[in-house]
């Protein structure tokens, strides 16, 4: 279908009192699944992610990598094992983590960014020693797994004055050195928290927060943090969806003004959240 020019100044002319909200704040995007692994959604994500920063926008772009982890192990004879959903992390499977999601992900995300007219630089959360973290003990032993434990996020600062987006791989150093994979929706959470971010996206697989988990029709679009034990209660918030819920409440708790968790199947989805009266998936507040 195309859209006529008059059409095309419309929608820009809607969007402008979200650009006017949003210019000069920061807005922190946590990037994974299905939008990841798909082509044509990782185009659509990237160019979202440029036209916010373009119309005064701070991004920050934080991303995780567990299938690409997993094919990397496989491709290495090495089968990947989780514990209670988590994956046990074996110094191998350590190493490989830093190697996957701090080497080729991130360089490659910031390489789209870039292809798209964007100022773009990838770091991790042992640059600068951005996250130290402890091992992770609440979940039985899954090895070097890790917990933040202290966050600076000074050098994601530097790249933002400087008009860069930065693109950040969760990973962190412990007390001797050693490399933790941390979980990427934990981390992108405390570094919006950390910013004083105005607005955080979690992008998942789902459409956000539904009532009933097999009806997409029944999506809750709006949560107050308050009411998020007494829907647990409820089982609406159950299984995968609660550790990123509990993100989404920590981060609004630290000071984030709005965090929402969107859909990132769907093209576009960022600006559709960011720019448009609609909005997509739910928002804490």
């Amino acid at each position: 279908m195309k859209i006529s020019d008059f059409d095309k100044a419309e929608i820009l002319v809607q969007a402008l009192p979200y650009i006017q909200e949003y210019n000069g704040e920061i807005v922190v995007i946590k990037y994974g699944g299905n939008a990841m692994v798909s082509d044509d959604l990782r185009a659509c994500m990237m160019a979202d992610i440029v036209l916010l920063s373009m119309v005064g926008m701070k991004v920050v772009l934080v991303h995780g990598g567990g299938p690409e982890i997993s094919s990397c192990l496989e491709k290495m004879g090495k089968e990947s094992k989780f514990i209670n959903g988590l994956r046990y992390t074996d110094k191998e499977t350590a190493d490989v983590v830093q190697m996957v999601l701090a080497g080729k992900i991130n360089k490659d995300l910031v390489r789209e960014l870039s292809s798209h007219g964007a100022k773009a630089a990838g770091v991790s959360g042992l640059d600068a020693s951005m996250i130290k973290a402890v091992k992770k003990t609440d979940a039985g032993d899954l090895g070097f797994v890790g917990e933040i434990e202290s966050m600076d996020t000074g050098v994601i600062k530097d790249l933002l004055e400087k008009g860069y987006i930065p693109v950040v791989s969760a990973i962190g150093a412990g007390q001797d050195g050693e490399v933790y994979n941390i979980n990427a929706d934990a981390a992108a959470a405390r570094i919006a928290a950390e910013l004083g971010a105005k607005k955080f996206l979690l992008l998942t697989d789902v459409k956000g927060l539904l009532e009933d988990k097999d009806d997409e029709n029944t999506l809750i679009a709006e949560v107050k943090v308050s009411n998020v034990r007494a829907l647990k209660n409820q089982g609406i918030i159950t299984g995968g969806m609660i550790p990123k819920v509990d993100c989404c409440v920590e981060a609004v708790r630290r000071g984030v003004k709005r965090t929402t968790i969107i859909d990132g199947r769907v093209e576009h989805a960022i600006v559709i959240e960011m720019l448009t009266d609609e909005g997509v998936g739910t928002m804490f507040t």
